[in-house]
């Protein structure tokens, strides 16, 4: 690749960790996998922490990847938190102040698992608290630390499809889900009718997947993101609160699915 990499912001967990002789220290991180496929696909990594003070750190950014974790709180999205939802209200917050200034600015974004919740919530949606209540099984969260796996399908068209030509299985680590959209299109499902992709087609690159694909051989979202965010920086340059940006925010909106879906409603 010629010149500079592209420059890739992965969102952080802030959570008690060990190492060498430290036990429960509070710490910023982020499973490897996240920074080896953003290198693998020729962009540089930088870890973001959670931080809701501004967003200019977009400025130095080419794309933006927004990383699993717990769940996104549900006074977000204006219902009750359910005993199992576990949350993070920091890292919500800092999440929020990013993605916002991101799709305001046009900058790529790539949500992975709670990520495309979180994008989710941006474009006015709602989510299932506890996945397992509306499908009756735990396929998509088998045990604890084990990811599980199943059928997905993608419309026809679509830039999930396009991007993930030729995959018809995908791996699988959530209890929570999107149950409404909000403004953006829904493009991929599993078998159950699970929301496994979401995109918005007027923007240079959203794409939210519900799997994990930095643990996958082949991490084709990631590579997409990167290809998506060097195209980005070779047209444009993002500006924080400096000029007008290239597009609108998202207007919040509540409505079914653009697709079939689980027909629960969420608890």
């Amino acid at each position: 690749m010629n010149g500079r990499r592209p420059v890739i912001g992965i969102t952080a967990y802030v959570e008690p960790a060990g190492w060498a002789v430290w036990r429960d220290v509070p710490a910023t991180l982020v499973p490897h996998a996240y920074v080896r496929s953003v290198t693998a696909a020729g962009g540089r990594a930088v870890v973001l922490p959670p931080d809701d003070a501004d967003a200019d750190v977009l400025e130095l950014l080419d794309g933006l990847l927004l990383a699993g974790g717990a769940d996104v709180g549900p006074e977000r999205y204006g219902q009750p938190p359910d005993p199992r939802t576990e949350s993070r209200p920091e890292r919500d917050a800092g999440e929020t102040t990013l993605l916002a200034a991101a799709l305001a600015a046009d900058l790529p974004v790539l949500g992975v698992c709670r990520g495309m919740q979180l994008l989710a919530v941006a474009y006015g949606g709602l989510l299932h608290q506890h996945l397992p209540d509306v499908v009756g099984h735990d396929g998509h969260r088998p045990a604890p630390g084990v990811y599980g796996s199943h059928p997905v399908r993608f419309v026809a068209g679509s830039r999930a499809a396009e991007v993930m030509a030729g995959v018809d299985r995908v791996n699988s680590y959530h209890h929570q889900a999107v149950a409404d959209p909000g403004g953006l299109a829904v493009t991929g499902w599993a078998d159950d009718g699970v929301i496994e992709a979401v995109e918005d087609p007027a923007r240079r690159f959203v794409l939210g997947v519900q799997w994990h694909p930095e643990n996958e051989p082949d991490p084709r979202p990631v590579a997409a993101l990167v290809r998506a965010a060097m195209s980005a920086r070779s047209h444009t340059r993002v500006f924080i609160g400096g000029e007008k940006p290239d597009r609108p925010a998202p207007s919040p909106r509540r409505g079914r699915p653009s697709r079939p879906g689980p027909s629960v409603t969420p608890g």
